[in-house]
């Protein structure tokens, strides 16, 4: 049976990723100052202003200057100037940070499980379920459109920087559509690239260098073919961008963040939300388990869903789907799961070393499957404990 399946992604300069990359930088910020920050920021941008909101544990910011992180942070990103409608040393920086609710910290410092005794253990930060997700489709088993996808906007923001292609904004969208046979993907069938330039260069101009420059690079020739389409800019022109162009939100690209639509997604963004707050640090975990799983060989493709209540440690399910490919019954990989893994979030916290300051750079291109980045939840660590665990149930 063969189908298509689309992901997209979207550069560093998209109006929502510059607002996740201030989140982050902000929290960041904090983490360098108190690794038990509790952080919770919002961030919105539009044309000439960009408004920084959210709550705090006390001290958790204290002698960190918000605006010249959040300056600095649009400016690394490309907007150094008017030239692309936003200026870093010109926008309107707007604060309104408050302290983190007592009633959410007492949950958080003292899970339900320990209170009225001595122990000391963190509840989970907020009700929810998180997903995590693995496929051996690709050698860092992630999905191949998602994959595709930031690879491209990954090279787009990098030929504007290297000057390959100057005139380029800092906006900017790929969109990678593969064809499957039989759950394998054996073919791209469209590319879609539509990006930020300056408004005296021509259209068939930027065809070609994007063509050239940009998807002939990052696509594989073997996944190409005759009838591989490309669309460049396809609305003709794409001069007005960035949050001049459209609002930025933080948490509006949660799909780009994880699998591209190829698993589910619990709701909960990641950006701006220290690692008590398990719609992040669970999903991390999430994934640290699927990719362990399918890097043991245990399945080609496996989702988990964990789900927390708040204020209490321990999760209040697992759950283990592996879509009729794994070698065993998906209960019995839920007890290796159960075996192997602590899901409470000051296990997840500890053992993924998620109270330092790492988060900026994932909130661009993706959360996962980055190579270019050390990230603790990639690590295969526990395949081959899996694997030997496998042997000893006698399968």
């Amino acid at each position: 049976m063969r189908k298509l399946f689309t992901s997209e992604s979207v550069t560093e300069g998209h109006p929502d990723k510059l607002c996740d990359q201030i989140a982050d930088a902000i929290l960041d910020a904090a983490l360098r100052k108190k690794p038990d920050a509790r952080v919770a920021c919002e961030v919105f941008a539009s044309t000439g202003a960009v408004f920084i909101m959210g709550e705090v544990s006390a001290g958790g910011l204290e002698g960190i200057d918000i605006e010249a992180v959040a300056r600095d942070t649009i400016r690394e990103i490309g907007y150094r100037d008017n030239r692309f409608g936003f200026d870093a040393d010109a926008v309107a920086v707007i604060t309104a940070i408050h302290g983190q609710s007592p009633d959410i910290a007492q949950g958080v410092s003292r899970a339900l499980e320990v209170r009225g005794s001595k122990k000391q253990e963190l509840g989970a930060g907020d009700q929810g379920m998180v997903f995590g997700y693995a496929t051996d489709e690709t050698d860092e088993l992630m999905p191949m459109p998602v994959y595709l996808a930031h690879a491209l906007t990954r090279e787009l923001a990098q030929a504007r920087k290297d000057g390959d292609i100057p005139y380029l904004g800092p906006d900017g969208k790929a969109q990678v559509t593969v064809e499957y046979e039989d759950s394998r993907p054996v073919r791209v069938d469209t590319v879609v690239v539509s990006t930020q330039h300056l408004p005296e260069i021509g259209h068939d101009t930027i065809e070609q260098d994007i063509i050239g420059k940009v998807i002939r690079k990052v696509i594989p020739e073997c996944l190409m073919d005759e009838g591989t389409r490309y669309l460049v800019n396809p609305t003709g022109r794409f001069v007005i961008g960035g949050p001049q162009g459209d609002t930025g939100l933080t948490g509006r690209k949660i799909v780009v963040d994880t699998y591209g639509g190829a698993a589910r997604h619990g709701g909960g963004a990641f950006s701006g939300k220290d690692p008590t707050k398990v719609d992040r640090s669970a999903s991390y975990a999430a994934r640290y388990v699927a990719k362990n799983l399918v890097a043991a060989g245990l399945a080609r493709r496996c989702e988990i869903q964990i789900a927390y209540a708040i204020g209490v440690a321990k999760p209040v399910s697992v759950s283990v789907d592996t879509f009729g490919t794994g070698v065993v019954p998906d209960d019995r990989i839920l007890e290796l799961v159960e075996e192997h893994f602590d899901l409470r979030p000051s296990s997840i916290i500890k053992g993924l070393g998620l109270q330092k300051p790492i988060y900026r750079p994932t909130a661009a291109y993706g959360h996962f499957g980055r190579k270019d980045l050390q990230l603790p939840w990639e690590w295969t660590d526990k395949a081959a404990a899996l694997r030997g665990a496998l042997a000893k149930m006698g399968e």
